[in-house]
């Protein structure tokens, strides 16, 4: 058996016991829910929406709490994101949870720092031209890439 075919099956098995249950968006300097989904929003080939807040582009900065089940222990489960404003990546984000246990369910709380203000592209233009493409590894093994429209309301 080839590594490349190994690389794939065990990618097919991790996303086939993989599933994301719920995920939300906090203020984190007021642990207030600005937005939250039951979706799963790690589901591939398909483009989800998400309409979040305007408000949230006034955070200092983020808290993104997901919580996840995996059938497939993981060495090394990490999330490589990237941030498309009109087809152009503006922002790239590099999160690692580490180990998972098989059969387990967590939960993994992230904190995003936003842009200084001046930096800052206001919602009116935001709105519908971002999408936010995460690529979820284990080690350096792909597992699956999800892309997520942002709606700002």
């Amino acid at each position: 058996m080839s590594e490349g075919y190994s690389s794939f099956k065990r990618a097919q098995d991790i996303l086939n016991g993989f599933k994301l249950h719920w995920m939300n968006l906090r203020d984190a300097d007021s642990g207030r829910i600005l937005w939250q989904s039951s979706e799963n929003l790690s589901e591939p080939g398909v483009e989800h929406e998400a309409r979040v807040p305007k408000r949230i582009l006034k955070c200092r900065a983020v808290s993104r709490e997901i919580n996840f089940s995996s059938q497939e222990e993981m060495q090394q489960f990490r999330l490589e994101q990237r941030v498309y404003f009109k087809g152009t990546v503006i922002e790239e984000w590099a999160f690692s949870f580490g180990f998972v246990i098989p059969g387990s369910t967590n939960t993994w709380q992230s904190l995003i720092e936003a842009a200084p203000e001046s930096q800052m592209i206001p919602a009116n233009l935001l709105n519908g031209n971002v999408v936010i493409e995460t690529k979820f590894f284990d080690g350096d093994v792909e597992v699956s890439t999800s892309r997520v429209r942002l709606l700002y309301v």
